[in-house]
């Protein structure tokens, strides 16, 4: 498992981060607080706070450049 912080700051964004999210055979989990939903439910992703970085768990170990890559437009150093 990879956990990495990520900005999901613009409904643009949340639809384009579950639409390259969904491209992938693999569980992703956004943890906010206490919260923890499922990083490909739109609705859930909603339920946020998304003013501040969610963590996002990429719950695998293979491919992780690759989904890495394509999550490099969301991730927050």
């Amino acid at each position: 498992m990879k956990t990495v912080s990520i900005s999901l700051n613009s409904i643009d964004k949340v639809k384009s981060f579950v639409s390259d999210i969904t491209k992938f055979d693999v569980d992703f989990d956004l943890v906010s607080g206490r919260y923890v939903i499922d990083a490909k439910s739109i609705m859930g992703i909603f339920s946020l706070d998304l003013s501040k970085p969610i963590e996002l768990n990429i719950h695998t170990e293979d491919n992780l450049d690759t989904i890495t890559e394509i999550l490099k437009p969301y991730i927050v150093e």
